[in-house]
This record gives structure tokens, C-alpha cells and sequence, in this order.
């Protein structure tokens, strides 16, 4: 909702959701920007597709990882090692450019009491991938999720992905990845146990 300052003109707050019209004008705007024409046949529904996009790449704001680890399971017949996941496909967007992140995330906890349904664990990388941060802050979310719901005896997080603000654009290293990791309780105390869940990721 539009408010008046203190000189009496209209302003938006900015923690205001703009309308998903206005959202399809500013790629408009962008499209101008770029020296194209947004009413062209090829363009003319390319704001619609942005939009749908956007809501799909950026899904994350409106899900809430702590809910998703919340149903858990005491019930594991015994089992007391770790539990991993392999080959998380990671899709995030940069921050500072807006675009694409596209790699993997392995990820691992020591249970302490409870376990959690695998596809969660999944589902809280997903969530954080879809939106709008760093590797290393997206790494250490992960970890704190966990962390927090579960209470597991340690947690270990390692991302390996490619910027494409990176690659296709400012330096143009398109080989170049970055791995970002963390480590908490017993895999950041105990080196043989940090070691087996590298090997298990691929890294000797």
C-alpha cells in the first residue's frame, strides 16, 4: 500500500511486493535497456515467461526449511553412523549479478537422537538454492537448518559449483569452480571422520 512522506508525496514502501504487472513492466524496461523492443513478436510475451520464471528460480523465500526438517524419526533399528546425501543439484542465483549458480552439494550429519526423512534434507538445499545469495552463505544455512532441527553430534556441508557471473561474463573462466564447505561437531574435530566424508564426496 502507498504512503505519503513527510512532503507529501506518494511513496512505496520497500518492503512492499511490487504486482506481478508491474514486475512484467520493468522486464520491459530491461528489454529497452538492451536495445531491443519489447513489443516485437518475439519479445512481446518474454515478460510474462520472465515473471513465471522468477517465481519458479526464487521459490525458496516462500518455503521454510525448519518446517521441512520438523517431522523426525527416533525408530532407526539401532543405527548410529552417518546419514548422506550425494549429488544435491544445486540452482541458485548470485546476488550481485542475478545469475546462475549450477553445481552440487553433498551433505551429512552424525545423528544424536533423531533422523530425518532423506528427501528433506534435499528439499532445505533446494530451498536455500532458490534464492538470491552467496555460496558461502547458502553453505553455512544449510548447516545451521540442520544444525538447529536436528541437533545431530556434527554436520557436514561441501558445495562445488560454477558462477556464471563468472564464466560467461567479467574474468570468463568457464572451467573455473568454487567449493565452499563446512564442518561442525564431530567432523570438524575427529580428521578421519571429516576425511570419509570427503572421500565419499570424490575428493581424496
Amino acid at each position: 500500500m502507498d504512503m505519503m512522506n513527510e512532503k507529501g508525496q506518494v511513496v512505496t514502501p520497500v518492503n512492499t511486493k511490487p504486482t506481478r504487472e508491474e514486475a512484467m513492466d520493468a522486464v520491459r524496461t530491461l528489454l529497452r535497456w538492451a536495445g531491443d523492443d519489447p513489443t516485437r513478436e518475439g519479445l512481446i510475451d518474454t515478460p510474462k515467461r520472465v515473471v513465471d520464471a522468477y517465481e519458479e528460480f526464487f521459490a525458496g523465500y516462500n518455503a521454510d526449511p525448519i518446517a521441512e526438517l520438523s517431522r523426525t524419526f527416533e525408530d532407526v533399528g539401532g543405527y548410529d553412523d552417518i546419514v548422506m546425501l550425494r549429488d544435491i543439484d544445486v540452482e541458485s542465483h548470485c546476488e550481485h549479478h542475478m545469475v546462475p549458480i549450477l553445481g552440487k552439494a553433498h551433505v551429512a550429519y552424525m545423528p544424536s537422537k533423531n533422523v530425518v526423512g532423506i528427501s528433506k534434507i534435499a528439499r532445505v538445499v533446494e530451498i536455500f538454492c532458490k534464492r538470491l545469495q552467496t555460496q558461502e552463505t547458502m553453505t553455512q544455512q544449510i548447516a545451521d537448518a540442520i544444525t538447529k532441527t536436528l541437533e545431530p553430534l556434527g554436520v557436514a556441508i561441501l558445495v562445488d559449483a560454477k558462477h556464471q557471473c563468472m564464466t560467461t561474463r567479467g574474468v570468463h573462466h568457464p572451467n573455473v569452480s568454487t567449493i565452499t564447505t563446512k564442518f561442525t561437531g564431530v567432523f570438524k574435530d575427529d580428521k578421519e571422520l571429516k576425511d570419509r566424508f570427503l572421500r565419499l564426496c570424490g575428493y581424496n
